[in-house]
């Protein structure tokens, strides 16, 4: 049976050098798995892959979207699904990488059947989130459903707002339609994922966020601006810039609260893959990871 290898891992661990290696020694093209990669016009705050890393590993999934173009986990898993239907016809394995949560748990088990929103719902929720602000609808959901409350990156408007859209339309948390058996695969599926140390973790973090800001994201951020307000640059790194750029804060403020908000997002990252029982966990710096990883498959 073909088998789909899933590389996963919060932010900074290493997973793109990693995924390159793994790959070149599998002979598979790299299947992205982070959301905001898609999107062509964030290169540097999404640490998306190179031109000449994607000249070493064919990619998919990376710089396919423009930024004002809609995008959903559902989308993701259906032509994931469709690629590697095609891929495996001439490939044994594949690699999927990345550390979207919510992507990877699409290709692997499938999206849950949600209920459609009611305009008037959706409506009403955008205007409680105008009026009373992102705060007050975390607190709700907190009560709501506090078990996906628990879950979610609390970062995310979107997620957030949809949780509390659920809750409304339906006297269910949301978490009731997360639960499904998961969907059947034409493939095996093998998770790898990369842990290290939290102090390196951290320190790493922090070093990618000043490498960011030297290759320009403060400019990449102002190029955004015109598009600010779509769920694409409703994320860390772009967030706080856009704070500098208002003149709310200033830029050593700015880039510390991006560190943190970064941590804070790994912290959640590695809460949601440790639940997973399947996950192999290795060192990204363990010099036979590739051979262990070639034992699992």
């Amino acid at each position: 049976m073909p088998t789909l290898v899933v590389l996963t891992g919060p932010t900074a661990v290493g997973k793109t050098e990693t995924a390159l290696q793994l790959a070149e020694q599998l002979g598979s093209p790299i299947i992205n798995a982070d959301s905001r990669q898609l999107y062509r016009d964030l290169p540097i705050g999404t640490a998306a892959p190179t031109a000449e890393q994607q000249q070493r590993v064919k990619h998919y999934f990376v710089g396919t979207l423009a930024i004002d173009q809609y995008y959903s986990a559902a989308r993701y898993e259906q032509e994931v699904m469709e690629l590697t239907a095609q891929l495996f016809k001439t490939h044994d394995t594949l690699l999927l990488t990345g550390g979207a949560m919510l992507y990877i748990d699409a290709v692997c088990k499938g999206i849950d059947d949600i209920p459609t929103i009611d305009d008037e719902v959706r409506q009403h929720i955008r205007e409680r989130l105008h009026n009373e602000g992102l705060e007050q609808l975390k607190n709700e959901l907190r009560i709501l459903d506090p078990e996906y409350y628990a879950q979610v990156d609390l970062h995310n408007t979107q997620r957030i707002v949809h949780a509390v859209e659920i809750c409304y339309q339906t006297g269910r948390t949301y978490t009731s339609y997360r639960t499904r058996a998961a969907a059947p695969r034409p493939f095996r599926i093998v998770k790898v994922g990369l842990l290290r140390e939290r102090e390196d973790l951290f320190n790493r973090i922090n070093l990618r966020v000043e490498q960011m800001l030297h290759d320009g994201l403060m400019d990449e951020t102002r190029r955004m601006q015109p598009y600010r307000e779509y769920n694409a640059l409703n994320t860390v790194g772009y967030k706080e810039m856009f704070q500098v750029l208002d003149g709310t804060w200033t830029l050593d403020f700015a880039k510390e609260r991006m560190k943190k908000n970064t941590r804070v997002y790994a912290k959640k990252q590695m809460t949601w893959f440790k639940r997973d029982s399947n996950m192999h966990w290795l060192h990204p710096d363990d010099p036979a990871i590739l051979s262990k990883i070639r034992e699992l498959i």
